[in-house]
């Protein structure tokens, strides 16, 4: 016959509270362990006799709860093993923040244990009552350990459980912070429900972590919100808002938007967000990363409206993605600098390939290569693919040696008076060459010109201002003029780089 572990719920504090089979269970029984002996009804307990014996000394030998509730299970599974009836108590329910509860219910059919769960008032009971509030309004239980930001919903009441201590009020709040002000009306409660014991303070959010004498009975209380200040930091609200500027009740403009109209604009935004980055610009940066946002949202609500796709499905693609090409981080795979990952990272896109019923191998090497990115970074690219799949020049003279013969042929096309389509070509071609001289110096053409752009708006701007002092334009100045004033910004842009 198979020995019987029973967990027994010891409440939320108050002995009150103990139900009689509860209480029946707990004298009665042979052998009682408990988690810890910090909780009131056990020294109630203790005061009418009934003795106990309790895993405090493994929380001080272990350095991390999961080590501790990993010991504890195996040391009840062993004593229930050998054929004798054990009872284990553990504050409040046991099936509401009990990590043991998972451990034993995993284990203990596998080790031939019959395991019993008897409830009790949880926390929780006592949180509604004390605390004033109804969970059907929307609510949530969350971990302290284990909380981040994420977790998070203002619109809902909130419960944070375990937080014992000084450092874990810490880390709450810093996650809290993430989407609540500061001066947030937050309650902590200690002892909910216990005579003589409870506590209950109302604080502003940062304040938590300089509260006393947090312990096993402590827990923080998050009030639900549906101030729009809250929610406007969600990306849930995002999505709501952008579907109303869509709807019927919603703006005519965006309403009447297509994937075409709109095409422009997610090219626009892209630029706007790179020039963002070459002025080493965060703030604008935040502005422009949300308007390239808003069109991904607005292509991806259209979708939505035909019933194809929404942003959740680009989302969870998105992420589907970043695990699999990532196997050394996410997988079994190593990497141990940027090329090996790479090269995970390729690996993985020709995998998806295949699982799509493609044939990497009988594909063109330039097939990745998007149809619609401006040529100068077209070209690029393509000349990556092209190197990877061996063709290439062996060295910088061999590139430097076609953009001569180029310039040549450019030079002969002109001074022969070729047509315009022509000559056209011909400076394609020097064009491509100099892609080709970029990528062996190890230098993108397209920043290297953005570089050179900003070099020379720089220089103009230095020249029209000089003109403009001297009560002149650059339509009524000479070149010579304006070409003295251009050497003179070259000069102080030296100067001020030295």
């Amino acid at each position: 016959m198979n020995a019987t572990l029973t967990v027994v719920g010891l409440g939320s504090g108050d002995p009150d509270r103990l139900t009689l089979g509860n209480l029946r269970t707990l004298q009665e029984a042979k052998r009682l362990y408990v988690r810890t002996a910090e909780h009131p009804v056990l020294d109630w307990l203790a005061a009418s006799g009934v003795s106990f014996m309790s895993f405090d000394e493994v929380y001080e030998a272990k350095g991390d709860f999961p080590s501790v509730y990993e010991e504890i299970a195996s040391r009840l599974i062993a004593e229930a093993s050998q054929g004798q009836d054990v009872v284990y108590a553990v504050p409040g329910h046991p099936m509401v923040a009990e990590a043991t509860i998972k451990l034993l219910r995993e284990r203990c059919p596998q080790a031939g244990v019959d395991l019993q769960i008897v409830g009790g008032e949880s926390f929780l009971d006592e949180a509604f009552t004390r605390l004033g509030f109804d969970p059907i309004e929307g609510f949530q239980l969350l971990d302290a350990s284990g909380m981040t930001a994420a977790h998070l919903q203002p619109s809902l009441h909130t419960l944070i459980g375990q937080v014992y201590d000084v450092f874990t009020a810490s880390d709450v709040k810093l996650s809290l912070m993430e989407r609540y002000p500061e001066d947030y009306e937050i309650i902590v409660g200690h002892a909910l429900g216990v005579e003589g014991q409870e506590r209950i303070e109302r604080i502003p959010l940062y304040e938590l972590d300089r509260v006393k004498e947090f312990g096993n009975l402590s827990l923080v209380y998050v009030p639900r919100s549906e101030d729009e200040d809250l929610r406007i930091r969600t990306f849930e609200r995002l999505h709501e808002i952008v579907d109303i500027l869509r709807s019927p009740e919603g703006c005519p403009w965006d309403r009447e938007q297509t994937h075409q109209s709109i095409r422009k604009n997610l090219i626009e935004e892209t630029y706007e967000v790179l020039e963002t980055i070459d002025e080493d610009d965060p703030l604008h940066m935040q502005e422009e990363l949300g308007d390239l946002l808003l069109q991904i949202m607005l292509h991806a609500q259209m979708e939505e409206e035909e019933g194809v796709f929404n942003v959740y499905d680009v989302i969870q693609g998105l992420n589907e993605k970043l695990i699999f090409r990532h196997p050394h981080v996410f997988g079994e795979l190593s990497a141990e600098d940027a090329e090996s990952a790479l090269s995970n990272w390729e690996a993985m896109k020709a995998e998806e390939k295949r699982r799509k019923g493609l044939q990497p191998e009988a594909m063109s090497a330039l097939d990745s290569v998007p149809r619609d990115l401006p040529a100068l970074m077209k070209a690029y690219k393509l000349q990556k693919k092209a190197a990877k799949a061996g063709f290439d020049w062996e060295d910088a003279e061999g590139a430097m040696a076609k953009l001569e013969e180029e310039l040549q042929e450019l030079r002969e096309a002109i001074s022969q008076g070729q047509s315009a389509e022509e000559q056209a070509l011909e400076l394609g071609d020097v064009l491509f060459s100099v892609v080709n001289a970029a990528r062996f110096i190890g230098v993108d053409p397209e920043e290297a010109l953005s570089l050179t752009n900003r070099k020379f708006v720089r220089r103009f701007k230095y020249v029209e201002t000089e003109l403009r002092a001297l009560g002149k334009q650059p339509s009524d100045s000479t070149l010579e003029e304006m070409d003295r004033l251009w050497d003179q910004a070259k000069l102080k842009e030296r100067q001020q780089s030295e």
